[in-house]
């Protein structure tokens, strides 16, 4: 197993147990031809400069299988981007490969639904969507890289104060007997011929 990220910063915060990790990026992996079996990358693609180089590598070096979780702009129903911050949304379709362009670039695969569980604590976006108030948290925030990319203000305004009234509960309450949901996540997988 090797784990690749671009930021020293980052590797510097791994971990001492993690798998070991090398400076490189995507687009770039500095590995052989068929180095491993499998190739992941989990809520990355909309950060690199070349998403279809990075798939491109990732077929480059895995043997069997290549797997993504990626957010699946044409699926997403978020309350948070739909009603509150149409931001996200907008900036979404702008940085996200649909499913359509994925297979375009790499061929038919497998994608399921990856439902968020209601206590998930990773901190990306879709996160909290049973937890609205940890939105208007700046701390919160700044692990959701999105948050750099638009101007919330507004949305989140609107949000508090509708978690101040009441509105939010009104419209949403049900969320809070809900174990999992789906935001729009897809786990998506290709298997590659094997020789």
């Amino acid at each position: 197993m090797q784990a690749v990220e671009p930021s020293s910063v980052m590797i510097a915060q791994r971990p001492a147990n993690a798998a070991p990790c090398v400076c490189a990026a995507a687009e770039s992996l500095p590995f052989a031809d068929n180095a491993f079996d499998a190739a992941m990358a989990v809520l990355t693609i909309h950060h690199w400069t070349d998403w279809r180089a990075g798939l491109r590598e990732m077929r480059r070096v895995a043997r069997r299988r290549i797997v993504l979780l990626t957010f699946d702009v044409e699926a997403s129903d978020f309350w948070l981007s739909r009603d509150y911050l149409p931001e996200l949304a907008a900036l979404d379709r702008r940085i996200m490969p649909t499913l359509a362009a994925l297979e375009g670039e790499l061929g038919p695969f497998d994608a399921i639904p990856a439902p968020i569980p209601h206590d998930c604590i990773d901190g990306f976006l879709g996160a909290y969507w049973r937890r609205p108030e940890i939105y208007l948290d700046d701390v919160a925030r700044r692990s959701m890289s999105s948050f750099a990319r638009i101007d919330a203000q507004e949305g989140l305004k609107r949000l508090a104060d509708d978690l101040a009234s009441g509105a939010w509960r009104e419209r949403y309450g049900y969320l809070l007997d809900v174990d999992a949901l789906d935001v729009g996540y897809k786990l998506v997988r290709w298997e590659l011929p094997q020789e």
